[in-house]
């Protein structure tokens, strides 16, 4: 469990940095932003599945997809749920509509906490449940300053977890599954891309947006390969709840690029922190604990090894 947490906090900080780093990008619009991120993260996100092993799972999915043709529409279906998402996460700062998205975040992880509970039939632990009445403290409270829920923010919480329910169900929940929603949104990106807008010019008249797509695609592959391995390695209840320090972060990236957080919006955003802290104090108890277990463990073997001697 301490690798899928691990995993966790690094795809959420990334995905922090990548909010930020979208202000690098100008003069790109929000579609060409898109379309470079696509072509660009594929490469590296293959590179790391190359130096990790993990590269089978794309022959896999193809032999998968050779003796059952019906799996082809769900990985289309399951490209389509993930590359929109990727998407709204860039149009959403770019046309100052960060903190709608952002606000989909805080709902997400509640919506991960649902599909764990009654589907999965997983538990919660007191830290869990604190945090979780928490988290709809300061949901609730915005979902009632607002009176609305945008569609942004619906469908970052709904299309997500639906999205990672179905990867378990049709088992294509590993970095293969993730590498062909990339890969079949290619034909669209390239479109964007080439196509539909100026961008090769715009790259031509500046430079250092080369160096920023690169980065990019870096950081895209980073975050999102860690974040599809989260998935895998963690409970739906706790990969979800860990999901709170995303927007969080995402929350603070907005600020910095200029959007602002009203006198009322702070009684969403203490609760949801109160939330990320919680969980925080959870791990590092189970962390000493098990480092108590490991210690009491090793003077245990050390009296056995003496009375033996």
């Amino acid at each position: 469990m301490f690798k899928g947490v691990a995993l966790s906090v690094l795809a959420s900080v990334t995905f922090g940095v990548l909010y930020f780093y979208t202000h690098f990008l100008k003069p790109l619009d929000s579609e060409e932003t898109f379309a470079w991120r696509m072509l660009s993260t594929l490469p590296f996100l293959t590179l790391f599945m190359w130096w990790s092993g993990d590269l089978k799972h794309v022959a896999e999915i193809f032999k998968r997809m050779i003796q059952q043709p019906i799996l082809i529409l769900w990985l289309l279906i399951s490209s389509f749920l993930c590359t929109t998402q990727l998407w709204l996460f860039l149009w959403g700062p770019i046309n100052g509509r960060g903190l709608e998205v952002s606000l989909g975040y805080f709902l997400l992880p509640l919506v991960m906490v649902l599909f764990g509970c009654v589907l999965y039939k997983e538990k919660l632990s007191k830290w869990q449940i604190a945090a979780v009445v928490c988290a709809v403290i300061g949901v609730s409270h915005e979902l009632w300053r607002i009176g609305t829920v945008a569609w942004e923010t619906a469908y970052v919480a709904v299309a997500y977890p639906i999205y990672f329910f179905l990867r378990r169900k049709f088992q294509t929940d590993h970095l293969g599954g993730f590498w062909w929603d990339l890969f079949l949104i290619l034909p669209v990106a390239c479109y964007l891309a080439f196509s539909h807008s100026h961008s090769i010019a715009l790259i031509a008249d500046f430079p250092h947006l080369i160096w920023a797509i690169l980065g990019l695609g870096f950081l895209s592959a980073m975050g999102l390969g860690s974040y599809i391995l989260a998935s895998r390695f963690l409970p739906f209840i706790i990969f979800g709840l860990l999901s709170y320090l995303e927007p969080v972060l995402l929350a603070f990236a907005s600020i910095a690029l200029g959007e602002r957080v009203e006198g009322g919006e702070w009684l969403t955003y203490i609760p949801i922190w109160m939330a990320v802290a919680l969980l925080i104090v959870e791990g590092v108890v189970y962390m000493i604990k098990r480092q108590k277990q490991a210690q009491n463990l090793q003077r245990n073997a050390e009296k056995i090894k003496q009375r033996i001697e």
